[in-house]
């Protein structure tokens, strides 16, 4: 996993010219709904499954109309390790994201809003769903929730500008039965991850 980051880093530098971004995450899945979260409320699931997650970004705006305001069109892939429960599930997602920064730009708060496809119907949405007599969808909206810091800004080294670490909430769900009747059969994964600007 390592070597495939790296790869495709050094693959993403050779084009560098300011408008891209790359991102590694890998994360635990929460029993916890997107408000719980949202409030710090955080849950254990009695499942160890984990995402692997290698995401690129182009930048259509910056600092627009001179707000600390940025906004990317995104894509991933990830790899969800259902913990021998299921077969192993890959997911791709589709979406857009706005950064709004802080602090003297050291810090950045990151919503994105899109879809999401998977291999597979998710151990954890699978189980809610049962739990609820609801559907599953391969299918679904995508939520992306960061906040991250700016290790060159931070620590006032040049050359790790725009090198960030953070936290990310990877959430999955049918917006209450909008997409595919799912009403309650999505997930959520805690991350961390590090994202380079080129």
């Amino acid at each position: 996993m390592k070597l495939l980051v790296f790869i495709i880093l050094f693959c993403i530098s050779l084009f560098a010219n300011d408008k891209y971004s790359v991102r590694a995450m890998a994360g635990k899945v929460t029993m916890s709904d997107f408000s719980e979260i949202m409030v710090l409320n955080w849950q254990g699931h009695p499942y160890d499954l984990k995402v692997y997650s290698v995401d690129g970004g182009y930048q259509l705006a910056k600092d627009y109309k001179q707000l600390p305001l940025d906004f990317y069109l995104k894509s991933s892939l990830s790899y969800y390790d259902e913990d021998g429960y299921k077969d192993n599930i890959y997911e791709l997602t589709l979406y857009f994201k706005a950064y709004w920064s802080f602090f003297g730009k050291k810090m950045r708060f990151g919503l994105g809003e899109g879809v999401s496809y998977t291999s597979g119907v998710l151990t954890t949405e699978y189980l809610e769903a049962s739990e609820e007599g609801d559907f599953n969808s391969k299918f679904l909206n995508y939520l992306d929730v960061s906040l991250d810091v700016d290790l060159g800004k931070m620590f006032n080294y040049k050359a790790l500008d725009e090198l960030y670490i953070g936290w990310g909430l990877k959430h999955r769900s049918g917006i209450f039965g909008l997409i595919n009747n799912v009403k309650r059969g999505g997930s959520n994964y805690n991350c961390i991850y590090i994202e380079k600007n080129f």
